[in-house]
């Protein structure tokens, strides 16, 4: 199966061109969605592709990293 990238759709919350704010919401409500329902949810899947095709690789690993230390600034 061949992977098929896609952006993230528009989101009125986010009308800006920067888009820092719409990658770092949409990694929390991935992990509070997944805190809620458990992994792997279908409903969950879709704020891991928003984070995924918007958010640098490096913030995503840092950010786990740092949910795994328990320095995360974010309320999850």
């Amino acid at each position: 199966m061949a992977y098929e990238p896609k952006t993230a759709p528009f989101d009125p919350r986010f009308p800006n061109q920067n888009q820092t704010k719409h990658c770092y919401q949409s990694y929390l409500d991935f992990h509070r969605c997944e805190k809620v329902k458990g992994e792997g949810d279908q409903v969950c899947k879709y704020f891991k592709s928003v984070f995924s095709s918007m958010c640098p690789n490096s913030w995503v690993e840092k950010w786990d990293t740092q949910r795994e230390e328990g320095t995360f600034a974010g309320h999850i």
